[in-house]
């Protein structure tokens, strides 16, 4: 399998068009610290010539670009994304499905719920007859089409933030947001990028895996708090920070994982900084940080 991080970054990408955070003020700066990065998508293939999407985020266009595996070729029309998997119903996963809209044939899969979100509105733009929106069931397995099979499993999560209502059930186990485990029959990966805690459950799931990507939000629980960029913690909006006791870091320490790279991560992550401590932190947990570009080969 071949698998293309086209984003690393969490919604509103880094730096974020409004952000003048101190990570932020680097990349504004042009510290070559820091590098810009995409919001966050995945895209893998089995033979190197179809792929499937791991959400759509609103820089797919972008990513397309510079990608030259994801470039037309042949007739006129075409694309090798042949599919498309989607997590959970967040802006940043779904609205880079209008990028598709050109008269394009290619699946969406989703659970129902997710799938729900993008049947009306602007999304209406998807050709009816040539955009297939396929429900998928909980721990059940999917065959893409392409050579790849995946199972998606709940894992705690929320919620996305235009759907709340005056109450939030943080760290419900459903189907609003989802992990997934990808196969081409010889290797497998899991794909995490939304996660509010690593329960016994997750823990269960991920433990001995070959390769995981996952949720690298933020490095400390209040990050957004003490920077008074939001009154939200990491937890509320729905993702387990990397540091604390119960952070990613420790959580994962024992987990027999082969190897762990974080994606979807915030533009206030300190980690996004090459020589900061935090980074330090990561890479001796075993971790790697994620980066637009970055190509793992199973």
């Amino acid at each position: 399998m071949r698998i293309l991080v086209l984003g690393s970054a969490a919604g509103g990408g880094f730096p974020q068009w409004n952000c003048n955070c101190p990570v932020c003020r680097l990349a504004w700066d042009g510290d070559p610290r820091v590098k810009a990065r995409t919001q966050s998508s995945l895209a893998v293939s089995a033979d190197g010539e179809r792929w499937l999407l791991l959400n759509a985020s609103p820089d797919l266009r972008q990513q397309i670009i510079s990608q030259p595996a994801l470039h037309p070729r042949g007739a006129s029309r075409h694309s090798p994304i042949a599919a498309v998997f989607v997590t959970n119903a967040d802006v940043d996963h779904l609205t880079g499905l209008l990028t598709l809209r050109e008269q394009q044939p290619f699946s969406v899969f989703g659970s129902a719920y997710t799938l729900a979100q993008i049947e009306s509105g602007v999304f209406g733009v998807l050709n009816r007859e040539l955009v297939r929106k396929i429900p998928i069931t909980l721990d059940s397995p999917v065959d893409a089409g392409i050579g790849l099979t995946v199972t998606p499993f709940a894992v705690p999560g929320k919620v996305a933030l235009y759907l709340e209502g005056e109450s939030v059930d943080v760290g419900a186990e459903s189907e609003t947001t989802v992990g997934l485990e990808i196969t081409d029959g010889k290797k497998t990966f899991f794909y995490v990028p939304g996660c509010s805690d690593v329960n016994e459950r997750v823990l269960k799931r991920l433990s001995g895996a070959e390769l995981l990507f996952f949720d690298g939000t933020t490095y400390v629980d209040d990050e957004m708090v003490a920077l008074g960029l939001s009154p939200k913690t990491a937890h509320r909006m729905g993702h387990v920070a990397m540091s604390g006791e119960n952070g990613s870091l420790a959580r994962f320490a024992s987990s027999g994982i082969g190897r762990k790279i974080y994606v979807h991560i915030n533009n206030t992550n300190p980690v996004l900084i090459e020589d900061s401590q935090q980074r330090a932190s990561v890479e001796r947990a075993g971790w790697d940080v994620g980066f637009d570009g970055m190509e793992v080969i199973l």
